[in-house]
């Protein structure tokens, strides 16, 4: 039987500090997910519910976007993997009785912890303007509100359509084409805060923003790099991929801050001798600095070169641009700058390039570790580079390999969700619609906060997501949000952002991707892109939560409808009803789409084109994969000071929060926790145990404060410390970003430490 949902908040004042783990998933994993899955969903429909995510006839699982093999476990999830479908497919409701007992200022004082546990959403609520409570509403004059308001607008651009990387591609093709209807770019999105600048770096250096490699490389190569990421909690179905490609032979690096369990031992609970012993899966850890990935990459890249015989010059000849400036920069490379930058020693790197030099097939993996960086794009650049010395793109096992966090982010993109649209799409947009979108560049996350602070825009409309736990400074983005007149979102459950809203405020409820979607030709199935650019169908199986939800796609039609009126020409009544539709029109829009409808009907879906690792075409400007040759950066940290890197808890999936307990890292009923390095905490006077304020340092001279964080001793590299997200956004300037991606620079954040009140 599920159990019902937290009355009050749990006390997280005082966390508990276990021995860290070495191995990641086995026995534990296992117990953590039934007992997740049956305190939401109870014994029975946990059982039907989880052997339908990721399988070719069942759900996307809504958690991250790691492809699926081609051949299938019956249990083809992980534990987050899990958590995410339980939330979602959870038997707990929030009704209009729920917001009636509790006041907006009453839920802005709860943990995203405690709003998450409380269910379902069941109807449209409408806050209006002065009222202190949410009230149901009509899905007619919801529709109503939010037309009068952006009637009101004196240009569409003070207009804000943010997207969730949950969304499907029907509804982010339905929901970028309205947008553009109306008048309007701002379309920001959640890559804005994660891959931006893996977009930004690939697209200058191989011509397309996305990873080159499929699963199959990864089971192929002999190397495999792994950047600034914890596959352990953010991508665990990663974990088997590793062990596969380890049991074909191949080698791994870690490069990371910190030692993750999931990169020491994975212990796979699809086999009994996983289960048992488990599979070591790093060869070499190089614990890293933050921010000195950029250097390590040239040093090595210079190495490589004063190695005879290591260039592959007639990939270099043939298919390369700019490598003589790219040369002699790295031949620049200085060792003593490295080692500082890195905090590594040159045996580590040196062990690090024979191994290297011994593999003719590498891929290089990364996450938020390398992507959320003031120098992250020429970092990445760097990784091209690395990789094109060798001919490592555009041949099997090996290429780049950017591993995208929520399960159809890349998705998004692909159908049109971008500030700054390609002309190209906007063209093939105008002559399929017969209208004329707008060229002019729109807005980004960190854009559309200045301006909604500074009243040059007036509605915000989320679909999904929770954009103010997600975002930077969460003081000036809070206050954002309170300057507009109307803030939408359309949602599946209760977040922060329902709770920080304009002068009026809706929650649309929405089906989830568990659900069945029936419109009037008859049952729906949506697809989505995987971080490996698959596109697959997804079919929810469970009944509705309510009866009062709607699908996003059907959302965006009828808003659609009664915002655009009799002007628009685009038959949104016809792509409700049938989705079929929808996507006979991304087919002649979107290229690699061409029969759309036939592609998904086949089992497992379809790859999309990618011409570097297809054909070794490089579509960009020279058309020759580019090689770069930007100045080496890396962070500088004042004497006392150390640079925080924003983290997920095993316990969590972006902001969503699905309890206080970090099991890999020895975290127990808590999250306001600080990691640090013993010598650092020795040098600053904090002892294990005591309590300090985080206070970041920013050129603006704004003190940045999250107070009451539990010291941690931990062994992370040194000069460096790691706290939980949301909770440190708060600390992280909205004008540090990343230069050309515009991406919060949440990995890279000078604080210092002092002693807090609470101790």
């Amino acid at each position: 039987m599920a159990s019902k949902p937290p009355t009050g908040d749990p006390v997280q004042d005082a966390p508990q500090v276990d021995e860290v783990q070495h191995a990641a998933a086995g026995l534990p994993a296992i117990g953590h997910t039934l007992r997740i899955a049956q305190q939401q969903m109870g014994v029975r429909r946990t059982a039907l519910t989880l052997l339908r995510v990721n399988q070719k006839d069942g759900f996307d699982c809504p958690g991250c976007a790691w492809p699926e093999p081609d051949h299938r476990h019956k249990a083809e999830f992980c534990e987050n993997g899990a958590k995410a479908v339980a939330e979602e497919a959870t038997l707990r409701r929030v009704t209009p009785d729920f917001f009636a007992a509790h006041p907006v200022a009453d839920l802005a004082t709860r943990s995203g912890y405690w709003l998450g546990q409380q269910g379902r959403l069941t109807h449209p609520m409408y806050l209006a303007e002065g009222a202190e409570r949410y009230e149901p509403v009509s899905w007619d004059r919801a529709f109503d509100i939010i037309a009068e308001e952006i009637a009101a607008l004196d240009s569409p651009d003070e207009s804000v359509f943010y997207t969730s990387g949950r969304t499907s591609n029907e509804a982010a093709f339905l929901y970028q084409l309205f947008a553009r209807e109306l008048g309007t770019n701002n379309l920001p999105d959640c890559s804005n805060m994660c891959h931006e600048s893996s977009g930004s770096a690939l697209t200058e250096t191989i011509g397309i923003g996305k990873g080159s490699v499929l699963l199959e490389d990864l089971y192929k190569s002999d190397l495999i790099i792994v950047a600034g990421q914890n596959p352990g909690t953010n991508h665990p179905r990663m974990l088997s991929a590793l062990e596969k490609a380890k049991n074909n032979g191949a080698k791994i690096i870690t490069v990371n801050p910190l030692p993750e369990a999931g990169m020491e031992r994975f212990k796979n609970p699809q086999t009994p001798k996983g289960m048992l012993k488990g599979t070591a899966l790093t060869d070499l850890f190089l614990q890293i600095r933050l921010g000195g990935d950029q250097a390590l990459f040239r040093l090595l890249n210079k190495l490589i070169l004063e190695t005879e015989g290591a260039v592959d010059e007639e990939f270099v000849r043939e298919h390369t641009h700019g490598y003589e400036d790219f040369t002699a920069a790295a031949r620049a490379a200085d060792w003593d700058d490295t080692l500082r930058a890195t905090g590594l020693d040159r045996a580590r790197i040196e062990e690090a390039l024979g191994m290297i030099l011994a593999s003719k097939r590498t891929v290089v993996c990364w996450a938020m570790g390398l992507t959320q960086h003031k120098h992250s794009v020429p970092t990445i650049r760097e990784v091209v580079n690395f990789l094109l010395l060798r001919g490592n793109i555009g041949r099997p096992g090996a290429g780049v390999c950017p591993v995208r966090g929520h399960s159809n982010v890349q998705g998004d993109r692909t159908m049109g969700i971008f500030e700054r649209p390609a002309p190209a799409f906007l063209d093939a947009l105008e002559k399929e619609f017969g209208f004329a979108p707008p060229r002019h560049h729109g807005l980004d996350v960190v854009r559309a906060i200045r301006a909604l602070r500074d009243g040059d825009a007036k509605v915000f409309f989320a679909m999904g997501g929770n954009f103010v736990s997600a975002s930077p400074d969460t003081d000036v983005t809070e206050a954002a949000m309170r300057r507009a007149r109307l803030t939408v979102h359309v949602s599946t459950k209760l977040n922060r952002s329902h709770a920080v809203t304009g002068a009026r405020a809706l929650i649309l409820p929405t089906l989830g991707r568990t659900e069945r979607d029936r419109q009037a030709s008859g049952e729906q199935v949506v697809t989505v892109e995987d971080s490996m650019g698959m596109v697959h169908a997804s079919r929810g199986r469970l009944e509705p939560a309510s009866k009062q939800l709607l699908s996003e796609p059907a959302i965006v039609c009828r808003l659609a409808r009664r915002v655009l009126g009799d002007t628009s020409r685009t038959p949104w009544e016809e792509f409700e009803k049938d989705y079929a539709s929808v996507r006979d029109r991304i087919a002649r829009v979107i290229p690699g789409f061409e029969d759309f409808n036939a592609k998904i009907a086949r089992p497992g879906g379809f790859a999309l084109p990618h011409a570097p690792r297809d054909e070794r075409r490089f579509p960009t400007a020279t058309g020759k994969a580019n090689f770069t040759a930007a100045p080496v950066e890396y962070p500088a940290v004042p004497k006392g000071r150390l640079l925080l890197q924003t983290i997920r808890s095993h316990d969590q999936y972006n902001t969503t929060i699905y309890g206080l307990d970090d099991r890999y890292r020895g975290i127990k009923n808590g999250r306001r926790v600080v990691l640090v390095h013993p010598d650092d905490a020795a040098d600053l006077g904090l002892a294990e145990g005591t309590y300090a304020d985080l206070v970041s340092e920013w050129q603006d001279g704004v003190e940045r404060r999250a107070p009451g964080f539990r010291v941690v001793h931990y062994p992370t590299a040194r000069g460096c410390a790691a706290a939980y997200y949301p909770e440190t956004n708060v600390l992280v300037p909205l004008d540090a970003t990343a230069d050309t991606s515009n991406t919060p620079a949440s990995k890279s954040v000078v604080v210092r430490l002092e002693q807090s009140a609470v101790d």
